[in-house]
């Protein structure tokens, strides 16, 4: 089979388009790890998120997407289907989904059967992004799979065919699963997009021919690698007919870029927290910044500044368009996990207004 190379329609622009796109609005999306802050309850965790995504929608951003974590002190967001089910019936516009669910962890029979069951009440707004990693730490992924064979092996590639498979009831006739339906079969299964942070993932997605999500928060230094990789290697698909592309990255946008360096203190923390195996809730950026590092500990504190964009809305709309321009992207995803709900509300205000996100109209009245 020939492979035909594509670039996505961002990349295709003219200089001229591109600047123009700058003024004119830029698509951007939003990924949510429902933070845990220090003194907060964990449950209220969920209950932000679901205000965010009702902020969110309200402003005009084009996704909304939860993550799915395990046994992670700083992170709520375990279990994705029921947040997603819960902010789609609360919202109108936004499109709702995983990013992602992590296939490993669960059936795919489960999976195509909880997203069928969400397009059918919410249709055209659900979207199912998929990705292969754990999402949690060794021994709780064991606590999730059951088996070490399982926690062992990656057949994600074959997973995600039998997820497919089961929803269109198209599996080939000698799968032992060919006789299996995911109900309700009269409805589609959301739109697939891959996540991922190399050029594995990216050539998942451009076999499959689904979209790709590249999460430079994870691995910021192969996003433009990962994205030509899934543009050169892409096949149409009945899903898609070209590449599409999000890239997701953390941001950090406040009033002022002294504002925004102080609320990054507390994320510095929890990335050196992280790093050295000590997960713990969100300190505000006041007990973060009076942290005593070791050596080691100000090294990880220093590199994850390349993880993250910090700064005024100004700073980083321009510094998000580079990155698009520079991953082809069609779309950017942010991700803010700062101390303070109003804080992180406040980041995407700043940034729908920065690009120049169109809101939902006001009522009279309200």
């Amino acid at each position: 089979m020939t492979i035909q190379k594509f670039k996505p329609g961002y990349v295709q622009r003219s200089l001229e388009e591109k600047a123009q796109i700058s003024e004119d609005g830029f698509p951007i999306s939003v990924l949510d790890l429902s933070p845990i802050s220090s003194g907060v309850p964990e449950s209220q965790a969920l209950y932000n998120s679901i205000s965010l995504a009702q902020f969110v929608d309200r402003l005009g951003y084009r996704r909304y997407w939860v993550a799915e974590h395990h046994s992670i002190p700083s992170v709520a967001s375990s279990a994705p289907e029921m947040l997603i089910a819960h902010a789609a019936m609360l919202t109108s516009r936004i499109r709702v989904g995983s990013g992602g669910i992590m296939l490993p962890n669960h059936a795919p029979l489960r999976i195509a059967e909880s997203f069928k069951v969400l397009e059918a009440l919410h249709p055209g707004r659900i979207d199912l992004g998929v990705g292969r990693a754990p999402g949690s730490n060794p021994i709780t992924a064991l606590a999730m799979r059951r088996s070490k064979e399982r926690l062992e092996s990656d057949h994600f590639p074959e997973e995600l065919a039998e997820l497919i498979g089961l929803a269109s009831g198209r599996l080939p006739q000698d799968h032992p699963f060919a006789t299996v339906r995911a109900i309700p079969t009269d409805v589609p299964l959301p739109p697939i997009w891959i996540l991922g942070s190399t050029r594995d993932g990216a050539l998942i997605a451009a076999e499959f021919g689904l979209g790709f999500a590249f999460a430079h928060h994870i691995n910021p230094h192969e996003a433009q690698i990962a994205t030509e990789t899934y543009c050169t290697h892409f096949r149409a698909s009945a899903w898609l007919d070209r590449p599409r592309i999000i890239v997701a990255a953390s941001v950090i946008c406040a009033d002022t870029n002294t504002e925004a360096e102080r609320l990054a203190k507390t994320v510095e923390l929890a990335w050196v927290r992280l790093r050295t195996g000590k997960p713990a809730p969100l300190s505000s950026p006041e007990e973060a910044a009076e942290y005593s590092y070791n050596a080691w500990e100000l090294e990880l504190a220093r590199a994850s500044r390349a993880v993250y964009f910090v700064g005024d809305p100004t700073n980083i709309s321009e510094r998000l368009l580079h990155l698009a321009a520079q991953a082809h992207a069609d779309e950017i995803m942010v991700t803010t996990n700062i101390f303070g709900h109003a804080e992180r509300l406040r980041s995407y205000e700043l940034l729908a207004e920065a690009f120049h996100l169109v809101p939902e109209p006001a009522i009279a009245g309200h």
